[in-house]
């Protein structure tokens, strides 16, 4: 069945989508940091961990609701923002504030070349970690690093990716809502496909009415000529 056959919108898929992967790497990322460094408080690696994987799963909730509600999708997506914007990231600052350390300035050095890292799976070629130190090489290595920077550096480079994925998530927001103006949700489109059906049944009724009014046509001139032979 193609989708011109279906009435259900494009969905799934999620998994292709950068927002997704970049959240997914911030989520078990998340869990490594606070394994590390909020051993002794449950609460708050429950608190962060949850609102990281938040993230993740509405992102996918959101994609399969797709196929039937334009608005689902937008408010799951905007909740997967929310949790990462307004949950997890203060979390992040909050935890280098407290501990004494410096949240990088977004135009810093190292902002900059940890955001250029992450737009990248992996970054092959890189030069050795100085002796002793950790190297991050891409978005996939992201949890593995997290596991062995020391606590700035980890933190601050979970904020840099969870700030990337925020920037995907609001462009993804922006593209659902301006698809859900131009063209309609679920019911317009059901609407749609069934004044589509109807308009081929009613054609169908119209080739096969024709084709009986010719048979009745030649049918009457048959009867009319046999009744004239009859006539003596």
């Amino acid at each position: 069945m193609t989708r011109d056959d279906t009435p259900f919108m494009p969905h799934g898929g999620y998994r292709k989508l950068r927002s997704y992967t970049v959240a997914q790497a911030v989520y078990d990322a998340t869990v490594v940091f606070c394994r590390r460094f909020y051993a002794h408080d449950k609460r708050m690696t429950d608190q962060m961990v949850q609102a990281a994987r938040s993230g993740v799963r509405n992102i996918s909730e959101g994609s399969g609701a797709a196929a039937t509600s334009r608005k689902a999708e937008m408010k799951l997506t905007n909740v997967a923002l929310a949790s990462l914007n307004d949950e997890l990231i203060p979390d992040f600052e909050s935890y280098l504030l407290q501990q004494g350390l410096r949240v990088w300035p977004k135009e810093s050095r190292e902002a900059r070349v940890v955001r250029e890292r992450l737009q990248h799976d992996r970054i092959e070629n890189l030069p050795p970690p100085p002796r002793g130190g950790v190297r991050l090489t891409g978005l996939a290595d992201l949890a593995d690093f997290v596991g062995k920077a020391d606590a700035e550096i980890a933190a601050n480079t979970l904020l840099c990716a969870t700030h990337q994925a925020c920037y995907l998530l609001r462009r993804q927001v922006k593209s659902q809502g301006r698809t859900f103006v131009e063209e309609g949700g679920f019911s317009e489109n059901l609407y749609k496909k069934r004044l589509q059906a109807r308009g081929q049944g009613r054609t169908k009724s119209d080739h096969v009415g024709q084709g009986r009014t010719a048979s009745d046509r030649v049918g009457q001139r048959q009867t009319k000529s046999d009744k004239k032979d009859d006539v003596p």
